[in-house]
Order: C-alpha cells, then structure tokens, then sequence
C-alpha cells in the first residue's frame, strides 16, 4: 500500500506541477474503476465455495504538444485480490507500468519524430508459487525492469504509433537475493562449491542492449466501445538475437453509463529468459521420461474480465 501511495503521489505532482507551468499544451485524461464480487452460500444444495473478489484499476495520461515537441506519459496501476472457500487471499493482478516518450519532428514531416522512450515495469506484492504459498517466487522489484531508447516514431494520427529503436538499453532487477541465487529472470545465478556451500551471490541485475519496437494502436469499435492494444518487442544484440522478447497487451473497453462499465483485458508474454515450471491440472510437477520436472521458458498468458465502477477524468477527448 505505501509503494502504491507513493507511485499516486509522485503521479499526481508531476501532473500538477505540468498545470502550473502551461497547461494551454498539455492535455490530461485518467481512468478508475474498482469492482468488487462476493459469492455466499449456506445450504447450497448444487455446490459450490463462498467467494470475494476484487479488482482495482488506475491509467493516468499527460501528454505535451507545442511546435515540433511532444512529450506522451502513461500510468498503469492494477491489483486484484480473490479470497475462496474461506482460504486466504491470492493476488490475481499486479502491475506497475510508467512509461514516458519525448519526441521531436524529424525529416520535415508531422507523422516522423526523433525519439527517446523510458519505462518502467515492476508489481506491488510478493507472488507465491501456487498451491504452495509459502514459497515467494516475486514482489517489488523482483523482477523489476528498466528500458531506455532512442529511434523513431511513426505517428499517423492520435490513434497509431510505432516507434522503432535499434539502440535499446534493457535491464532486469532481483532485488531478492534468494531469487537472484536461483538465477531467476535471467540474473546469474550464484555459485556453490562442492559441499553446498555458497561462494558467490547470484546476480541483482542484468543488463542487455538491443533493439525494440513498441506499437500502440486505439479504435473505436461503436459507441462507447473502444479497443486499444500495445506490441512490445526485444532483442538483445549480445546474446540469442534471435529470441525475440514479446509483450502483447489488448484492452476491450465498453462504457455502460458515467458510472459502470465492463473491461476485458488479455496479455500474451515471452521473455526467453524466464523459465516456467509446467503443471498439470492439479498443480503438480510434470515431469519428462526420465523423472525430472520439465522447466524452460513458456509463453506466458492472462486474461481479466471486470465489471463495476469507473469514473474517467481530465481535458483530452
């Protein structure tokens, strides 16, 4: 909660602080809803488990445009909890994701800009290893990551944005020393001598240049129907170039009233340095011919569907 406090307010200054300075080029919008489900039963004679449910949301834009300049800032704040059968509560969202682009007009033309792009991805909570909960497989800044860049971005309209850098600086932090040890998110791992004993700590951060291209595209489907999404590619230049790191987000928006609406929202991820444990649908292990448990990197799926309370603000259309 206090990290989510902190992220508000230094949000919330920045935009105030753009305000005071000129606001005549800035526009501002931002989006919250929360939504909220609970499930009881007493006597239910076809079944089932007493639930709570809950999902929060926060997008906040800034975006400046004088002359030749732009400068686009976005906020992406979510967390959800559910509680089932009574046991105790699971996260089933988590995201932090600043992300800040400058650009300037290039080439004489309106659509081309000479780009610099800064982003920040990390989560709130500690992540546990389900069914086992005791087991922390992340939290805040394990893993954290840091991407800067500077290309060229292709804006037709307000709508469509690709920017492309060949000079991509990506890097991935563990700020949990059991996890870094373990080598996990693609830090080196530590070294152990003969006996077990550890001689050399696992990595905090790794560090990779490359290339990257980052699209984002916003439609209007219908009347208070809107679906945007965001394409994010990576490849590091020093090692397997041709692993292509892949972040895929798309968001289906539909407005009910000023009030309520109703959000799916769908992430595809593949990042070659993360390696997953397969499960059945148990939860356990699985394992391959010769009785070792099958772990590589996987591609990494989410879906959130939510329906409740939104309330949207600011001066952009």
């Amino acid at each position: 909660m206090k990290r989510l406090l902190f992220i508000l307010l230094i949000s919330t200054t920045f935009i105030a602080s753009a305000q005071e300075a000129d606001t005549s080029h800035w526009k501002f919008k931002g989006l919250t809803s929360l939504n909220f489900t609970q499930v009881y039963l007493n006597n239910w004679a076809a079944g089932g488990q007493n639930s709570v449910a809950m999902n929060s949301l926060l997008n906040i834009n800034a975006n400046y445009k004088k002359d030749k300049h732009i400068w686009e800032n976005r906020l992406d704040l979510a967390y959800g909890l559910v509680s089932q059968g009574g046991q105790d509560f699971q996260k089933t969202d988590d995201r932090i994701d600043l992300l800040s682009k400058y650009g300037r007009e290039a080439f004489g033309s309106k659509h081309w800009f000479f780009s610099a792009l800064l982003n920040f991805k990390s989560q709130f909570a500690e992540g546990y290893n389900l069914p086992d909960d005791s087991t922390v497989i992340s939290e805040f800044m394990a893993p954290g990551y840091i991407m800067a860049s500077i290309g060229f971005d292709y804006k037709k309209n307000e709508n469509l944005s690709i920017y492309i850098s060949p000079l991509t600086s990506k890097f991935t932090f563990v700020n949990n020393q059991q996890l870094a040890d373990a080598g996990a998110f693609g830090v080196e791992k530590a070294v152990f001598d003969a006996m077990g004993n550890k001689t050399k700590d696992g990595e905090n951060l790794r560090a990779e240049f490359g290339g990257s291209v980052n699209i984002l595209w916003t439609q209007n489907l219908m009347e208070n129907v809107t679906f945007s999404s965001r394409l994010e590619l990576f490849s590091n230049y020093l090692d397997n170039p041709d692993h292509i790191d892949v972040f895929l987000e798309g968001i289906l928006a539909m407005k009910i009233n000023d009030f309520l609406s109703a959000n799916i929202t769908a992430n595809v991820i593949y990042d070659h340095d993360i390696d997953i444990l397969e499960r059945d649908g148990k939860g356990n292990p699985k394992l391959d011919e010769e009785g070792n448990q099958i772990i590589g990197p996987r591609t990494q799926l989410k879906e959130v569907f939510s329906l409740g309370i939104q309330y949207t603000f600011g001066n952009a259309k």
